[in-house]
């Protein structure tokens, strides 16, 4: 039933994009504080992603090696299948709807849609928290209890203090962002792959795009995981950096977001499979540089979530004072990581309440589709 659910709801969004693209391709976005264009990609790379960017590949290239359901491809072809190129059309969509129909329709402005994402934005920041806090010893070998609740305590307030001025946001993606880019070259020389090597693999990424099609529909459990995944992020992430685009058209941010972030992926992807084939051991200085990128990307996740909700609900730092505000979001989201210890929560769930929006959203728009007249520079 789920997998059902889940295959309807991404036919629907591929749907939605290519009728988006159709009637409004050439209209020019622009946010509500728009950024240059590379700060705007940092921001949605960063946001948009979290550790198990930099941390998952290396305990999934084998099971991909094994299994039958990933047969057809290679292992790299599907690391980069649940990370890359087409699964970015879900960001696009959003926030297209946050640039072009949201501010004429106005339905999250409406009180139970205002309501459900907010509560969808807090349980999925806390959510991701919790993982975060239940994999950190895989990525630290050895770390005792209190190190390990005492670092997701830490990530979280540095998290919460970076939204209360946006400005924190913006360095802190470009930071990260810069910092993804030195970790793949520092792997990459780590590896020994060279030109040839690097290459070599990024030729067995291409084997995604012959077989992308298979990558539309849930093909394993853990395929649906990774969408249920997306589905869950998507509303909240394109809510976010819709905020920063800044004169693209929307033709061009579709094909900006297919390519400019599989850049980076496709690059990492490639030299840690490297690494992977030659059976290096990623330990001390690798490791720790690459749990430092990982722990950054989570704090910027979260940073961005908290911004947001806190904007929504206008639990601002203006209306709290700073020492207020951190303290109350810190207090609420820690507190919900360590009540999801208690509680069977997974993803999948926050993903169909996601895709019920969805349907809700889309219910409400053929109500007001009166107010979606072209706008003048369309």
């Amino acid at each position: 039933m789920m997998q059902t659910i889940l295959s309807c709801a991404v036919i629907a969004v591929l749907t939605a994009s290519f009728v988006l693209v159709l009637r409004w391709g050439n209209l020019i976005l622009v946010g509500q504080m728009p950024t240059r264009f590379f700060a705007f990609f940092s921001i949605l790379f960063t946001s948009g992603l979290d550790v198990g960017l930099i941390m998952f590949p290396l305990t999934e290239f084998p099971i991909y090696e094994i299994e039958a359901a990933y047969g057809f491809t290679n292992p790299l072809a599907i690391e980069f299948g649940f990370w890359g190129f087409l699964i970015w059309v879900f960001y696009f969509l959003t926030t297209c709807y946050f640039c072009i129909i949201e501010p004429r329709v106005k339905i999250f402005e409406i009180p139970w849609v205002k309501l459900v994402n907010n509560i969808i934005i807090i349980a999925t920041c806390a959510f991701s928290g919790f993982l975060f806090l239940q994999y950190l010893p895989d990525y630290i070998v050895g770390i005792t209890p209190f190190f390990r609740f005492a670092l997701v305590a830490l990530v979280v307030l540095a998290a919460v203090y970076s939204s209360t001025d946006i400005r924190y946001v913006k360095i802190l993606s470009l930071s990260s962002a810069w910092l993804f880019f030195a970790l793949i070259a520092v792997m990459w020389a780590f590896g020994g792959l060279g030109l040839s090597g690097l290459v070599a693999n990024l030729f067995h990424i291409g084997d995604y795009f012959v077989n992308i099609h298979r990558f539309v529909l849930p093909f394993s459990d853990y395929h649906a995981f990774y969408l249920f995944w997306w589905f869950a992020w998507s509303i909240m992430i394109g809510q976010f950096v819709s905020r920063f685009v800044d004169g693209l058209r929307t033709w061009q941010l579709l094909l900006a977001l297919l390519l400019i972030p599989s850049i980076p992926i496709s690059l990492w992807f490639s030299v840690l499979f490297g690494v992977y084939e030659q059976g290096l051991d990623i330990s001390g200085f690798m490791n720790g540089f690459m749990v430092l990128v990982g722990i950054i990307f989570v704090v910027n996740s979260l940073d961005s979530l908290t911004r947001l909700y806190t904007d929504n609900l206008q639990l601002t730092v203006d209306r709290l004072g700073k020492l207020k505000y951190v303290g109350v979001h810190w207090l609420l989201l820690y507190s919900l990581i360590l009540f999801y210890q208690f509680t069977p929560l997974q993803i999948e769930w926050i993903g169909l309440v996601v895709i019920g929006l969805y349907l809700g959203i889309m219910i409400l728009i053929i109500f007001r589709r009166q107010m979606l007249a072209d706008p003048v520079n369309g």
